[in-house]
């Protein structure tokens, strides 16, 4: 699975070699510059991992371009769990997190997206919309019917993103028939201002890109955030119904695939 770009090759992991450049990336990312943690981090060889890894399949993002023997040349990553795969895992990812159950007795064919990051030195290029687009060619050849994730706002502050958590829930809450929750004790509501205080450049303005992209292509929030401390974050259930994307959305993470 690769793009028709001589710079930029995206395919799956093939080897451990693979697997091990990913955690490389994703230890910059929610490591250092996140200040995260976890119990199967390597700090000595700088991974960031966990017992899912070998579940998922990993879209990589590969710079041609950087030094092969540096093994910095994965410079984007997404995890991708389908339910097949799920089901060997024995639970998906955010189970931990999110009780799931609406989503598992939809009969959806379904897909749990996590661990997206792209090295710093390529945010705001055409890094995302490339793992985007072989994210799009993933959903159609395995027939994904509903895609679903954790995206996170960096930091545990609640009151400093009081406005953005309140806008999602009173504008994009998820159908109750998908609607995921944060498990208890856990649960800390989003429904933190009323509707008519809210301003929605402001609150828009202080999301992270990844959500904004999922609202962009008609993406809904699960009830209630989860504060994720191990990972300094403050962390939001994304879904996502494939079947209600206009053609016009789906060509923004679609165009120029081929198979």
């Amino acid at each position: 699975m690769t793009l028709d770009d001589t710079r930029f090759e995206l395919r799956l992991a093939q080897s451990d070699a693979d697997l091990r450049a990913a955690q490389r990336l994703r230890y910059q990312v929610f490591i250092e510059e996140l200040g995260g943690d976890g119990p199967l981090v390597d700090h000595k060889a700088r991974l960031e991992r966990d017992a899912f890894d070998e579940f998922f399949d990993h879209l990589l993002l590969i710079d041609r371009q950087q030094d092969s023997e540096s093994g910095n040349q994965v410079i984007g990553v997404y995890r991708l769990l389908r339910s097949d795969m799920a089901e060997r895992a024995g639970r998906y990812y955010s189970e931990d997190e999110y009780d799931l159950s609406a989503l598992k007795v939809s009969g959806r064919n379904l897909l749990e997206l996590g661990r997206s990051c792209v090295h710093a030195d390529y945010r705001g290029s055409r890094a995302m919309y490339h793992l985007w687009s072989g994210l799009g060619a993933y959903v159609i050849k395995h027939d994904i019917e509903v895609m679903f994730g954790v995206a996170s706002f960096h930091g545990t502050d609640i009151e400093a993103i009081q406005e953005p958590l309140a806008y999602l829930h009173h504008n994009h809450l998820a159908p109750e028939n998908l609607r995921a929750r944060v498990l208890e004790p856990h649960f800390q509501t989003m429904d933190l201002m009323p509707a008519d205080q809210i301003e929605a450049r402001r609150a828009l303005k202080a999301m992270p890109t990844l959500i904004k992209a999922y609202l962009r292509l008609g993406g809904f929030v699960g009830e209630g955030a989860f504060i994720d401390h191990s990972f300094n974050t403050t962390d939001v259930f994304l879904l996502m119904d494939t079947k209600m994307i206009s053609e016009k959305q789906r060509s923004m993470y679609t165009k120029g695939r081929r198979e």
